[in-house]
């Protein structure tokens, strides 16, 4: 006598939130007029804060943080129509097209820096002292040089987690990996960042 027993598949992760927002960016690429507002509302707010977390406050060449997230909107726009859903993350593709505006505006002021580094908040002088103005300047210097030793992926995830703020698994879709890869490296990177500055406030 066979006895058969009954095998359940593991269920796999499911985004709800995700999965809608790649059912409404397949919709603005097949020329649906409202998706594409929805597509162009949601995408917005964060190109923005990204472009702003690596540019900061400056202007580089003739652009601002605004302008350039403003072209980055655009070539998303324009990339729509040839968008397919391949498993992949719609929002990978926009910050693969906001790195690369941001990477243009710097190369166009002479300054190829094709990873800038993000800015942290300018709240200690917003007070206007000049003393908690120049305490800004000089922590911000020293964050971009520390952050500069960090293998380029490495930035980027600091940059959409801690300055963007950005969710493990958003970051995730962001870079084209998985949430325990993201936190993995994060971890890594801020440790060597921890050791650094322990070294340098030792030898100080």
């Amino acid at each position: 006598m066979t006895t058969s027993t009954t095998q359940t598949r593991p269920q796999t992760d499911r985004d709800p939130a995700k999965e809608e927002f790649e059912r409404v960016v397949l919709a603005a690429a097949h020329g649906d007029e409202q998706a594409r507002n929805e597509t162009l509302a949601a995408i917005q707010p964060m190109v923005l804060k990204y472009c702003r977390a690596r540019i900061g406050s400056h202007h580089v060449s003739y652009l601002s943080a605004a302008d350039v997230a403003q072209e980055v909107c655009i070539a998303v726009l324009k990339a729509l129509p040839s968008y397919q859903d391949r498993g992949g993350s719609f929002t990978h593709l926009v910050y693969a097209i906001a790195a690369n505006k941001v990477a243009d505006a710097y190369r166009a002021a002479s300054r190829d820096k094709s990873s800038p580094m993000p800015e942290i908040p300018e709240t200690i002088g917003d007070m206007g002292e000049p003393e908690s103005q120049a305490l800004a300047s000089d922590l911000q210097a020293q964050m971009g040089e520390l952050l500069l030793t960090l293998p380029a992926l490495q930035r980027e995830i600091l940059t959409l987690r801690i300055v963007v703020g950005l969710t493990a698994g958003e970051t995730a879709q962001a870079v084209g990996l998985t949430s325990g890869h993201v936190r993995v490296l994060q971890h890594r990177a801020l440790t060597k960042l921890r050791a650094l500055v322990s070294a340098e406030t030792k030898w100080r």
